[in-house]
């Protein structure tokens, strides 16, 4: 929304939320959420044409464009637990909406969630069966979001895509997807706005995150045998990348995916397929899910195993927390699994990340050590292990490091971000995904 704002000026964006101290950090100059670049736009346009409040229905009742982007986790519980979408909270947001939008005119209301395919024609329902008036209509887009975190405002102000997905065979549904595609035409690029069916835009948002998913596994896949037999993924990688019908992009290996989105849409998708009755489809991408799972583990192995075969009371430095770097984001971050893994291995574990609030990680794990400069708590560390591609782990005076770690000095770089040969050179055993070391052993 604050791109929005930036971009039309004579549009007001109101951002509502029932949330009041999400709302007052909104307000605040520390925001609720960290990604680079979000603050001065927010600070340049709030009180002026953007504003955060927690007066929804008086908003809901003025608005003419309604985006409803809501939390749309996975069902943990009876039908469809574990792998559907949790949609209760579209279904209060929709009946508020048709409580408060009681103007005799069209609304237009837009899903930027991850939502399953159809979850617009039951949006139509609750509106058309609770609202006030006959006169009062209302019309459902689809637009989803095609970003990543970290790069979040990047992606808004220069993205390869925008989608909008409506029924352009009536009146009103011409007129509602043109409006919005009129928003983002005032800096996107004409030709990069997409229009399509609101089934077909629903499940594009699946099927982007599905396929970005499917490549890190792939290579992934392959890091393990390069691994097993002396070959290198990063040559591999580039290798692949180099052919045109494949891309350079997302075949970066890894300790394993995460973030709030691969997952849960993964879920989503397979649930899809299994009410569609296609098993053997639903396999396929559960099987994306599968590998990276596997991945995970078989770094937290990898860490025991070359640490000759016991981590139970060895100090280890964990660096790295949220899910990626330039975000404070930790959903289904791998490091949450590397921590669950070395603390069931009785290690002394220390975890360091510049953007995860201390608090977070502590109310998950207890009895790990939370600090605020790796640098001061290495003196009498067994290993480093990498879990977040944080660019200021790069810069580390690793000489220095290596002087007051426990020898041999073990580092796991589980992003290979850092300059391997030059760490081996200093004096470390360096073990990294998808590269064999010299060190290698088996237990």
């Amino acid at each position: 929304m604050p791109i929005i704002a930036k971009h039309c000026p004579g549009i007001t964006v109101s951002v509502v939320d029932l949330n009041k101290p999400r709302i007052d950090a909104w307000n605040s100059p520390n925001l609720p959420i960290y990604e680079p670049d979000l603050q001065p736009i927010v600070e340049a346009y709030r009180g002026k044409n953007l504003f955060f409040t927690t007066e929804c229905n008086a908003e809901i009742k003025r608005a003419d464009v309604i985006f409803i982007a809501v939390n749309t986790g996975t069902k943990e519980y009876g039908f469809g637990g574990g792998s559907a979408y949790d949609l209760g909270a579209w279904e209060a947001v929709s009946r508020s909406i048709a409580e408060n939008a009681t103007e005799e005119r069209l609304y237009v209301i837009v899903e930027k969630s991850t939502v399953p395919v159809r979850t617009a024609e039951k949006v139509k329902e609750i509106l058309d069966a609770c609202k006030k008036s006959t006169k009062t209509q209302f019309e459902v887009l689809s637009n989803p979001e095609f970003l990543a975190e970290g790069t979040a405002v990047f992606n808004l102000e220069k993205p390869d895509r925008v989608l909008v997905g409506g029924d352009i065979k009536t009146e009103n549904g011409k007129r509602a997807v043109k409006s919005v595609c009129w928003m983002y035409e005032q800096w996107v690029p004409k030709e990069r706005v997409l229009t399509s069916n609101i089934w077909s835009s629903e499940l594009s948002k699946l099927a982007a995150n599905a396929f970005l998913s499917q490549r890190i596994s792939s290579v992934n896949s392959l890091s393990a045998i390069c691994e097993a037999t002396g070959a290198d993924i990063e040559e591999v990688s580039k290798v692949i990348g180099t052919d045109a019908r494949v891309g350079s992009k997302f075949l970066k290996t890894s300790v394993g995916w995460g973030g709030s989105c691969f997952k849960k849409d993964l879920l989503g998708l397979i649930y899809l397929c299994d009410t569609c009755h296609l098993s053997e489809v639903a396999n396929y991408w559960r099987q994306v899910i599968t590998m990276n799972e596997y991945q995970k583990e078989r770094f937290g192995r990898r860490i025991v195993t070359q640490m000759y075969g016991t981590v139970n009371r060895k100090k280890i430095i964990l660096l790295g927390y949220a899910f990626k770097k330039d975000t404070g984001d930790t959903r289904e971050s791998a490091a949450i699994d590397l921590c669950r893994f070395l603390t069931a291995e009785k290690a002394n574990l220390h975890v360091y990340d510049p953007k995860v609030p201390k608090e977070e990680i502590k109310e998950s794990f207890p009895t790990v050590t939370i600090i605020d400069d790796p640098l001061q708590y290495v003196e009498g560390a067994h290993a480093l292990v990498i879990a977040t591609e944080w660019d200021e782990f790069k810069g580390y005076n690793y000489e220095e490091i290596f002087k007051k770690m426990v020898k041999p000095a073990f580092i796991f770089d589980g992003r290979n971000i850092l300059d391997h040969e030059k760490l081996e050179e200093i004096g470390f055993y360096v073990y990294a995904v998808g590269k064999k070391s010299k060190h290698e052993a088996s237990f």
